[in-house]
């Protein structure tokens, strides 16, 4: 994002970074929250033929959802925080519970895109948000983000934003202007939760975190981590949007790829080489020591 925090740094950065803030984490558990909230009324008051591969209904139906929302896309936000956290707080150690228990997404069958009903096991992942949540909130906000780049964040927000308008309008329980059309006995756009606009959250939460990476002493690992979150959650996003807009108006039988989980195709490889042209272009944090490396000339 105009190489968002990269290249050279003044004397005093160059120096080391006094470490990441958590602002911007702040502000996506604010959004999660949010997002929670409205799957909770939306799937307790809507019947579950008009949702997406569930089966419970009423207050019980809603907490199931939420409970797979807090699977994913949470865990996926929650270990981008728990990497903030854990070097603001200066300690590494303790945070492989909850890196492993948010890691458990992964493993196949945790979440089921065809069953999204709630399971025993999506309690594991769910305690792994848990905890980083904790965390977050028992930490000092810390510096600023840095700014450069927040128009490129703000434009790509914003175009895809308008891209996710009937997942946006689906997620309150409400049908988008035309996507209510009945394509082979159901709507064209399902209401409620779409893994298109899952998606879009996780492009908000790597737009959003990375503005901390310069504040990082070890960057590395996190921005590889948000550059390759960013073309995951359009990977998604195109996936939905073509299904619905595309195919089910029955202008071609072709279907991009499913990118939820990983896989040997042509669209992950997409993805990774995308990923490394962000990290490469945009997320790579160069340290520029020259001001203070500077041999004194000698006379």
């Amino acid at each position: 994002m105009e190489n968002a925090g990269a290249g050279p740094r003044s004397v005093k950065s160059s120096q080391g970074p006094a470490g990441p803030g958590l602002r911007e984490a702040y502000a996506l558990w604010a959004l999660y929250g949010l997002v929670a909230l409205i799957v909770i009324v939306t799937y307790s008051r809507i019947q579950p033929n008009e949702l997406y591969h569930v089966s419970r209904s009423g207050f019980g139906g809603g907490l199931s959802r939420v409970l797979v929302m807090f699977n994913f896309p949470t865990a996926l936000m929650a270990i981008a925080v728990l990497a903030l956290v854990a070097e603001r707080r200066h300690i590494a150690w303790w945070a492989i519970v909850p890196l492993a228990l948010c890691g458990m997404i992964v493993v196949p069958g945790v979440v089921d895109e065809n069953d999204l009903d709630s399971r025993w096991i999506n309690v594991a992942p769910a305690i792994g948000v848990a905890i980083v949540l904790v965390l977050t909130l028992r930490t000092a906000p810390g510096p600023r983000g840095d700014p450069r780049g927040d128009r490129l964040r703000i434009a790509v927000a914003i175009v895809l934003g308008v891209f996710a308008l009937p997942w946006l309008f689906a997620e309150v329980g409400v049908y988008f202007p035309g996507s209510h059309v009945i394509y082979q006995g159901e709507a064209r756009v399902h209401l409620g939760e779409h893994h298109g606009f899952e998606g879009y959250l996780l492009v908000l939460t790597a737009l959003l975190l990375s503005r901390q990476l310069p504040n990082m002493r070890h960057p590395n690992v996190l921005a590889a981590y948000l550059s390759l979150m960013i073309p995951y959650g359009i990977g998604n996003m195109l996936n939905d949007g073509w299904n619905e807009q595309i195919v089910k108006r029955g202008w071609t039988d072709w279907k991009i790829p499913s990118v939820l989980q990983p896989s040997l195709s042509w669209m992950w490889a997409l993805l990774l080489v995308a990923g490394a042209a962000i990290y490469v272009t945009a997320f790579h944090q160069r340290r520029d020591h020259a001001a203070t490396d500077r041999e004194t000339p000698r006379i």
